[in-house]
């Protein structure tokens, strides 16, 4: 039997007052409109503590934009979860931070863009940079956990250093870098949003000396960029091995990109209750452990510490989300990210306008 999980992504919705390109919700976001209420959401809640559980991270989307936010925070809390929320902090208030730390809100993570207003802005498609640090100021004085998020891309990848200073200047305890991962609009925006990498190789040289100098004061978090390393990253530390996410509808996933693989019959919390789906449910075996795997996975040294890597992204490059990931170098298709990496076309440094100019409303698949 599977050990129980150690936290789940509750995505409340998908509906987001940014355009952010990088985006890795679906595509298809609009399909996901019929969201679990209030009471289906905090019965969740406390089946996951039930299962083990420790936190929950609301996310989204913009979790803001759900009214009973308050309400689903305090359900977990009732349920003894620790609670993130992971928020863009759009139009967030004091009083509704206020609100949300009487309900018993933990820890509060804010993304942010860049490292000033105006490029900042232009990544998110609105203005919101300038909130965002009034609001991480509000966190702090409220006395909650504050964390600061940036995906890293071609566009703001120089400024590393930069997007340090900024974390550290609102006393954030954690600062996650998190380098762009291609699902959902991102794999739509890939051209425009992949680094060199010699702008990669410099700006994690800064953030792992930003790293050493800031240890015990704000812990940097570098997240490895799936399409430069030898190796893949273990996709959530292994599909159905230690998170779980439900997504706006309620449906279950073993990773939260998981909705747009092929051929799955994913069980719905509003039909089968959360335990039983982690144990048992059939697309959550799928990929679990190492006896699916091919054998270039299966025989290979890394197969219980990567896990064969994301499957979203083998599906995503070779239309088979069973094949090793090619990010890997022992990957039979390696060659495809090889060649999307020189193929990327040259664009200017600065965006002139929002990168978001797509519909991605299509599926869009890298290969």
């Amino acid at each position: 039997m599977s050990a129980p999980p150690v936290a789940l992504l509750a995505e409340l919705t998908y509906r987001c007052p940014l355009r952010c390109a990088y985006c890795a919700n679906p595509a298809n976001w609009r399909d996901y409109g019929d969201e679990l209420d209030t009471a289906t959401w905090s019965r969740v809640l406390r089946e996951a503590a039930d299962l083990g559980v420790l936190h929950v991270h609301f996310s989204g989307g913009e979790p803001l934009l759900r009214h009973d936010l308050e309400a689903l925070v305090r359900a977990a809390r009732e349920a003894g979860l620790y609670t993130n929320l992971i928020t863009s902090a759009w139009g967030v208030t004091r009083e509704r931070l206020a609100a949300l730390g009487d309900a018993g809100l933990d820890h509060v993570q804010v993304s942010v863009q860049d490292s000033d207003d105006a490029r900042a802005d232009r990544l998110a498609g609105t203005p919101a940079h300038a909130h965002k640090i009034v609001a991480a100021g509000w966190v702090k004085s409220l006395g909650m956990a504050l964390s600061i998020n940036a995906v890293l891309h071609r566009h703001n990848l120089a400024r590393v250093g930069e997007i340090i200073a900024l974390a550290e200047s609102v006393g954030a305890e954690r600062l996650e870098l998190a380098n762009t991962q291609w699902h959902g609009s991102a794999l739509a925006h890939r051209d425009a949003l992949m680094p060199d990498r010699e702008t990669l190789a410099s700006a994690q040289a800064i953030a792992l000396a930003e790293r050493e100098r800031l240890r015990g004061k704000m812990d940097v978090i570098w997240v490895i960029p799936d399409w430069y390393e030898d190796a893949p990253r273990p996709c959530m530390d292994g599909w159905g091995r230690r998170f779980m996410t439900v997504i706006p509808d309620g449906t279950a996933l073993p990773c939260p990109g998981a909705h747009g693989l092929p051929g799955m019959v994913f069980d719905n919390v509003r039909d089968r209750a959360l335990g039983a789906i982690w144990r048992d449910g059939a697309d959550f075996q799928r990929y679990r452990g190492t006896a699916w795997m091919s054998p270039t996975c299966g025989t290979c040294d890394r197969r219980e510490v990567d896990f064969g890597g994301c499957r979203c992204q083998a599906f995503a490059l070779t239309g088979d989300a069973a094949r090793t990931d090619p990010a890997c170098t022992q990957s039979p298709d390696h060659a495809l990210v090889r060649d999307l990496r020189r193929a990327r076309p040259i664009a200017p440094a600065e965006p002139e306008g929002p990168l978001y100019r797509i519909d991605i409303r299509r599926v869009v698949r890298a290969s």
